[in-house]
């Protein structure tokens, strides 16, 4: 039952965290004249995941009830490397629409 709750609880966070992170960067987006849903629409979502698995494997799972042996944080490396790539995913959708749509004028 605990290892139910505590499923439930990542995925409503996960949830909560993506409709507003979503939210926010498809505003950001259309301010600047991109439409996400047409071409780039999963590459926020892709970046929410990401910038989750490495909160959470860093700091959430520690915060748990969770005492079990097999906790550990992700390496400094790999860590640094998913958000450089997560960060890179939520820019890379402006540059793209930029080299890509300014050809069909």
């Amino acid at each position: 039952m605990k290892i139910f709750l505590e499923s439930t609880l990542i995925l409503v966070i996960v949830v909560f965290v993506s409709i507003i992170w979503v939210i926010l960067w498809g505003s950001i987006y259309l301010e600047i004249g991109i439409d996400i849903d047409e071409r780039y629409g999963g590459m926020p979502y892709v970046s929410i995941l990401i910038l989750f698995l490495v909160l959470y494997k860093n700091k959430l799972q520690f915060s748990g009830r969770n005492k079990g042996k097999d906790r550990e944080k992700l390496p400094k490396l790999i860590s640094k490397i998913l958000i450089f790539t997560a960060i890179s995913l939520l820019f890379l959708p402006p540059v793209l629409s930029f080299f890509f749509n300014s050809h069909e004028n």
